[in-house]
């Protein structure tokens, strides 16, 4: 059995309780739920604690009133009235939710409203042109790969995760996880060229790989930082996979994984419809592929950790960011018969880099190859990605992660402040875990070079 830190999500929430959570009446659970920890055991009093914690996060993903979302976006989007707004806002384009009674906007509003209804796109005042950029970059990478005249690359990178000065007393004992890229048919070299202390520097194989570092807290804070070097393998699609590091299927790529991978009825149904009377694993892959492209739109979404179900979010809502596609992906892969597994890190375009998450599925003779659903829309007209990315990879990629909500080596002792995905860095105090208002982190990367 794979290990899962979110193992305990088996439990519901009493009935008493869940109510409470659903209509964002926070401070009543919040009470009701520090009432039951004191006699609950085992893995029931780590979900209720895990809720109490859970409730404490909403208000930092939904920091902004009404007014000050109009504020906002009044001055991003031409012309926008608070008529218009509040029009918005109920039809269901400005992602809110209620806590104790008060409406309060996502943090990312802004850019959903404008995915979520398209009509404001016209209005919409971009910020800079950098993503054009880096999608010219990505478009030519893309172009090479296909043509075959793609080379490998090498990254040099350096992460710093830095606790803040008034997060933790001084003199505290302060632990911190990097990610590190795992060794893969991806990244078949991946060199460790300097860091600060002495860190525990995980397998080069395990699913969510990280360097880990043990600091004491200052009057300024504390800090981990690691550099290395990384090679990156590009792959066009419709080919083998030539390396044998990614290894085989096992049983837990076809199986379930509480709470996000679940195979539910209504999601059991549509596979059974997309795949009927169709025998090849391949094209059984892309009728699946092909649904999730069809019927899901690109959004913001909170943290991983405020949702109960990643996979059946994304099928009621049909939208979703990189890794709420890629789950759905997986676990309706899994259900047509296809092993399939999680692969995330960050997308490192040397013109403009992010974190990201996408996937990898199973068929003979191919063996593991790269679907990315959410870099697979053909956006503004790209025909090309639907393609591209059923199997292909442009060589963009740094990959620390091939599960997701796997305990790290060695494991932490409070919550993560992301239970699902490894790729910013975690810290944590004897007090408690450092979630990100607490902390700052950053990836840079240094240099690319054509191997």
């Amino acid at each position: 059995m794979v290990p899962n830190v979110l193992g305990f999500m088996k439990y519901g929430l009493p009935e008493d309780v869940e109510p409470l959570v659903l209509e964002g009446r926070h401070s009543e659970a919040e009470r009701r739920l520090e009432d039951l920890i004191k006699s609950a055991e085992g893995d029931y009093r780590r979900r209720l604690e895990f809720e109490l914690d859970r409730l404490r996060r909403w208000p930092l993903q939904y920091p902004y009133s009404e007014e000050d979302a109009y504020n906002i976006a009044s001055r991003r989007i031409r012309g926008l009235s608070r008529d218009e707004f509040l029009e918005l806002l109920s039809s269901g384009c400005v992602d809110h939710v209620k806590l104790d009674g008060r409406i309060r906007i996502f943090e990312r509003f802004l850019p959903n409203m404008v995915w979520l209804c398209p009509t404001l796109k016209e209005r919409y005042e971009e910020e800079n042109g950098v993503r054009a950029k880096a999608k010219e970059a990505l478009r030519e990478r893309a172009r090479e790969v296909m043509a075959g005249e793609a080379r490998p690359l090498t990254f040099r990178v350096r992460a710093e995760l830095r606790i803040r000065g008034d997060a933790v007393p001084k003199g505290e004992r302060i632990r911190i996880w990097l990610p590190l890229p795992r060794r893969s048919a991806l990244h078949p070299e991946v060199r460790v060229l300097s860091h600060s202390g002495e860190p525990y520097i995980s397998s080069e194989d395990h699913p969510q790989r990280t360097a880990y570092f043990e600091t004491t807290q200052s009057g300024d804070g504390a800090a981990a930082w690691v550099e290395y070097e990384v090679e990156v393998v590009p792959k066009a699609p419709n080919t083998e996979q030539e390396s044998d590091l990614d290894g085989e299927p096992q049983p837990h790529h076809l199986a379930e994984r509480i709470p996000h991978i679940t195979f539910l009825e209504e999601l059991r149904g549509t596979v059974r419809s997309l795949i009927e009377g169709i025998d090849d694993p391949l094209e059984r892959a892309r009728r699946v592929w092909d649904w999730v492209i069809d019927h899901t739109t690109y959004t913001y979404v909170h943290d991983y950790a405020l949702f109960d179900n990643i996979s059946w979010f994304a099928f009621q809502r049909r939208r979703g960011d990189c890794g709420v596609q890629a789950i759905l992906l997986i676990t309706m892969l899994r259900l047509a018969g296809i092993p399939a597994r999680w692969q995330s890190g960050w997308y490192a375009n040397p013109v403009r880099w992010g974190m990201h998450d996408w996937a990898q599925l199973y068929v003979e003779p191919m063996g593991w190859i790269y679907v990315d659903p959410s870099f697979g829309h053909p956006r503004d007209g790209e025909e090309w990605r639907r393609d591209f990315y059923f199997g292909g990879i442009e060589g963009y990629r740094l990959a620390f992660n091939s599960e997701i909500s796997h305990p790290f080596d060695p494991p932490k002792e409070h919550f993560r402040s992301d239970p699902v995905d490894s790729q910013r860095g975690e810290a944590e105090w004897d007090g408690g875990n450092l979630y990100y208002d607490e902390m700052d982190a950053k990836l840079e990367i240094l240099e690319v070079r054509r191997t």
